[in-house]
């Protein structure tokens, strides 16, 4: 299936049931075809607020995502569109629609904050769509930002996870989009124009008081400014008279407010321009199949009754890459050695000089293609395959060798023994006159080429294999005395005692060579693994910095506004991300 996915309409992704959220495996299988980066924008809000709307424009189409016309919630779960990207070539642009939150007609609306936390965890850009102005009522029905922390965790371990979830949540949560329909006042503030986005930073002002009601109203402005650095908003006139409001898909653009029309398409500019490509920590660009394993893991930690957790849906796809990473690696390894080695090679060092740089580029094949690979266990795996991989290359090396000998000894030698046969050397003198022509036919074999690695010691066996045809020769020459065939007898002794001089010699080159190739494997593997922790690491350090540069910000904010202890608490949290950037430790295999 192609890289780039044209959806004529949108598909259920996550469909809320009664009692349970349940996942369309086809459009799973439609984002596992998705190889491309993935620009993930989602939209919540209550219903009937007009979210589909602002998605079909994002679609670049009129209808698509249901609208409704009624006082009822039409878009149930989450639905998915995926486009390709109107500006970014190469990458794909997946719009996610929820369903309206606190629908009336729901008994149950536990499955609203899932729907909420599930598009903030998806999504690259989180549009919270909603009807009016920023007041408390607005900031009421905002309460699932508050209960993020409830509903997400950060981290796998119970003392990882809690003070410093914050840190974590900003590096890859969404930029946070506040869109307010049917907007009716003047942007204004002390009687000086303001922007959107300056009336969004004016109504998360925090009020001054340690009682309840402040408490209260603090607490999601907190959350919004603590999780959600990245913010922006844009305000929307009321898009047509009343008569029109229910059918916006088909009414023409010219019956549109003028300003509503131009407001859509700033909101859609903006979201096509600074809308980032969906990543996780790590740097690691999230494609069709990662988001696909991250609906999978997030929907199934729900449905199990556990907190969706960031690191754990890493550290799951992680399983699922570096597992297809070290398989992609070894059919590098066995593509080029079927390619570029041809069978046999004369010397074991002629192949193991052939197979080191093939070993090489798969090592890279799979450091290119994996990513937190906890212990390195995946790259161990990869070392002990290569390992087998190489010692089958060896084997089979020798095989055809040894096959090959075989036939040119057979070939060489055949007729010699036609001649045993039929009693040529039976004779006086005979001994020698065999001795004669067995050297001759020696020669012819050691001098045809292409016979690889096992030429001496197949021609070695094949001469052991008829030592009892010498023997009964020596003995029955009746041209020898005892005493020449005894010195022949002491000839053969110690032309033996050479030859397994030579063997011993030979296995214990090839022991010390192999060695030498052990050591050099791991040196090339320490070698990538030790590039790549430099190239994390930096990594690590760019985005504690940009988190860093962000909680340094609010905390001026804070700063200004006079509430010191929050910000202390900020001062606390960007002091316990500097520790853990100068502690970070890696063992290298």
């Amino acid at each position: 299936m192609a890289s780039e996915i044209h959806m004529l309409d949108p598909m259920c992704l996550i469909e809320n049931t009664e009692d349970q959220l349940v996942i369309n495996q086809q459009a799973l299988g439609i984002l596992s075809a998705i190889q491309q980066p993935v620009v993930v924008v989602a939209i919540v809000g209550l219903y009937r607020t007009g979210k589909s709307y602002l998605m079909n424009k994002l679609a670049g189409k009129k209808t698509g995502f249901s609208l409704g016309s009624t006082v009822q919630s039409h878009t149930k779960g989450i639905w998915m569109w995926c486009v390709p990207h109107p500006q970014k070539s190469g990458h794909t642009l997946v719009l996610l629609d929820t369903e309206g939150l606190e629908d009336v007609e729901k008994g149950d609306n536990q499955n609203d904050c899932w729907i909420f936390a599930l598009a903030v965890l998806l999504s690259s850009t989180f549009i919270y769509n909603s009807i009016g102005t920023i007041n408390q009522q607005a900031m009421d029905q905002l309460h699932y930002v508050t209960e993020l922390t409830d509903l997400i965790k950060s981290k796998s371990s119970p003392e990882q996870s809690g003070v410093d979830d914050s840190a974590n949540f900003v590096g890859f949560f969404p930029t946070f989009v506040w869109a307010l329909r049917d907007f009716s006042l003047e942007l204004e503030a002390n009687g000086k124009s303001i922007t959107a986005d300056e009336y969004l930073e004016h109504s998360l002002t925090l009020k001054k008081g340690s009682d309840k009601k402040s408490e209260n109203f603090n607490k999601p402005r907190l959350c919004i400014r603590k999780f959600f650095p990245k913010r922006k908003c844009f305000v929307f006139d009321r898009p047509a008279q009343r008569k029109y409001l229910s059918k916006l898909e088909t009414i023409r653009e010219e019956e549109l407010s003028g300003e509503f029309v131009e407001q859509v398409a700033e909101f859609t500019s903006y979201i096509f321009t600074y809308s980032n490509v969906k990543t996780l920590s790590g740097g690691i660009i999230v494609n069709g199949p990662r988001l696909q394993s991250l609906v999978l893991t997030y929907v199934n930690a729900i449905r199990s009754g556990e907190l969706p957790c960031m690191e754990n849906a890493v550290l799951t796809l992680a399983q699922i890459e570096n597992s297809a990473a070290v398989q992609k690696a070894i059919e590098h390894y066995e593509e080029q050695m079927n390619q570029k080695v041809h069978l046999p090679t004369e010397t074991l060092q002629e192949l193991l000089d052939l197979h080191r740089p093939i070993e090489s580029e798969a090592i890279e094949v799979f450091i290119k293609n994996s990513f937190k690979d906890v212990d390195q266990k995946f790259q161990k795996k990869l070392g002990d395959q290569l390992v087998a991989k190489r010692d089958a290359f060896i084997k089979k090396n020798m095989d055809v060798s040894s096959a090959r000998c075989s036939d040119l000894l057979e070939d060489i030698f055949g007729p010699l023994e036609e001649e045993v046969k039929q009693g040529t050397f039976s004779k006086p003198g005979g001994y020698y006159l065999f001795l004669q022509k067995k050297q001759e036919l020696e020669k012819k074999y050691n001098q045809a080429p292409g016979k690889g690695l096992q030429a001496e010691e197949m021609l070695k066996k094949y001469f052991e294999s008829k030592d009892d045809v010498a023997e009964t020769l020596l003995k029955t020459d009746q041209s020898l005395t005892e005493a020449a065939r005894e010195i022949e007898v002491e000839r053969i002794k110690a032309e033996a005692a050479e030859a397994t001089n030579r063997d011993l010699a030979e296995k214990q080159k090839k022991y010390e060579l192999m060695m030498a190739e052990k050591e050099k494997s791991y040196q090339e593997h320490v070698k990538q693994l030790t590039e790549k922790m430099q190239q994390e690491r930096e990594q690590l350090i760019a985005e504690n910095e940009k988190i860093i540069s962000l909680k340094l910000k609010e905390q001026e904010r804070l700063l200004k506004e006079g509430f010191q202890n929050e910000s202390r608490k900020l001062h606390q949290e960007i002091e316990s991300i500097k520790k853990s950037q100068s502690s970070g430790k890696c063992t290298i295999l």
